[in-house]
């Protein structure tokens, strides 16, 4: 069957102004497809990586916004005594929008000497010494320092703070190159506000053998009495919880998903119903030289499969390079989910446009296949 191939593009290439507008219908309807899909597998991602660590965090209860938690720095003490917690850190966040937003900045304050051991990162630039000896200093992920055009040596400012980028972090996690990381006291003491001995959570870090459920509760009820009340939650619930009204959203986001297949279906079985119907007499000739009717199916259906599959191919490949430059995320209530390309996502959006394709051509190659050689051979 390959050796048809030229015959196919050939007569694809003979209407292509109607090819074209097929193949970038497709390109464009899977082009959002794998938009939709990788905020999906950012928020699966996110997931994945938090389901299995033992961390859990602390914060202020019945706060509709994380962010704006208050608690007591001293706090992390009372806790560290716990059996089962292996380290506790505490962490001011600030953040310039609390809503959805895919423009999200987030600071994360935490102290200097327990950044490495909280976090899995490595810096690609700058240094560590130059971040733990000045207080007004930040590390950037490599994310946000690609969005906003961020280096290593520059100062950055937004929403009155204003860091000095001592080096450029990346990360395993795509989400976490998203946030910034800086001093806990000066984000405490940073310009109109004087938080210092309250922070927005802790990190409780927990040991091996511990049971995550149960040290929860042992922290909430320690400070149920307390000046400040806790809510204590594996970080993934957590994170979850914060994202809840951005993960229905994207829930529903899969429903335009599923209109991009639909119009792939409909752009490619328009194209190809077209095609057979200004071929009947073609078709025809072809079986009195000996192609039968089986023949003459797979030609169509070849044809039906190459349209689709190219479109779906340069929206998948497109989607995929967009996504890996502009470095776009979706954050909410000081978490962040980054839009994640991945190669089962793109095998994904090729294997649509090809399904697509089969299930587009089906028809009309019943038609073609079926054409009565002398009705055909006698139209005009």
């Amino acid at each position: 069957m390959f050796k048809y191939i030229p015959y196919v593009l050939k007569t694809l290439w003979r209407h292509r102004a109607r090819t074209l507008l097929t193949v970038s219908g497709a390109a464009v309807a899977l082009f959002v497809f794998s938009f939709v899909g990788s905020i999906q597998e950012g928020m699966n991602a996110l997931e994945e990586r938090q389901a299995n660590k033992l961390v859990l965090v602390s914060f202020q209860a019945n706060k509709f916004c994380p962010a704006t938690s208050h608690l007591p720095q001293d706090y992390d003490a009372k806790i560290l005594r716990l059996a089962g917690v292996r380290d506790v850190v505490p962490i001011q966040v600030y953040t310039n929008n609390c809503r959805a937003s895919l423009d999200v900045v987030v600071f994360y304050g935490l102290p200097p000497a327990k950044i490495r051991a909280a976090r899995d990162f490595e810096l690609v630039s700058g240094s560590w010494d130059e971040f733990e000896t000045h207080q007004d200093a930040a590390v950037v992920g490599r994310a946000v320092a690609a969005r906003r055009k961020i280096r290593t040596g520059d100062k950055f400012s937004i929403g009155g703070m204003s860091v000095k980028v001592a080096g450029v972090f990346a990360s395993d996690d795509p989400a976490e190159e998203n946030y910034i990381y800086s001093h806990l006291e000066f984000l405490q003491r940073r310009s109109g506000e004087y938080q210092v001995g309250t922070v927005t959570q802790h990190e409780v870090l927990l040991d091996g053998g511990a049971d995550p459920s149960g040290v929860c509760r042992q922290i909430d009820d320690m400070f149920r009495g307390g000046p400040v009340e806790t809510d204590t939650r594996p970080k993934g619930v957590f994170q979850a919880d914060s994202l809840g009204d951005l993960a229905q959203l994207i829930q529903m986001a899969h429903y335009l998903g599923y209109a991009c297949v639909a119009l792939v279906l409909t752009l490619v079985a328009t194209t190809t119903v077209m095609s057979v119907q200004d071929r009947i007499k073609e078709h025809a000739v072809l079986q009195t030289i000996g192609f039968t009717g089986g023949r003459v199916f797979a030609l169509v259906l070849t044809e039906s499969i190459v349209l689709s599959a190219v479109g779906g191919t340069i929206g998948v490949g497109a989607a995929t390079l967009a996504l890996a430059v502009s470095h776009l995320s979706v954050g909410a209530e000081a978490v962040t989910i980054a839009f994640t390309p991945s190669l089962r996502l793109a095998v994904l959006g090729i294997g649509i446009s090809l399904a697509a394709g089969i299930v587009a051509g089906i028809a009309p190659a019943l038609t073609a296949a079926r054409v009565d050689i002398v009705t055909a051979l006698r139209q005009a």
